[in-house]
């Protein structure tokens, strides 16, 4: 593998980012907010889980008293 100066780096970098397609302002809020509504309805539903088992467990627990 050959050695780049950091001349030669910096002019291929530049050549890379100039070929990235940003997105635009609002594809980022509409991302942002999809990813905020997944977050939201997975912790909700882990928490239902959570709390399940842990009456689950607690019930099963009680029998053996």
């Amino acid at each position: 593998m050959s050695r780049l100066s950091p001349v030669q780096f910096v002019q291929e970098v530049r050549q890379e980012v100039s070929k990235v397609t940003w997105p635009t302002r609002k594809e980022v809020w509409i991302t942002t907010l999809a990813v905020l509504v997944m977050v939201t309805l997975a912790s909700i539903f882990f928490m239902l889980a959570d709390q399940a088992l842990g009456y689950l467990v607690s019930f099963i627990l009680s029998i053996g008293r």
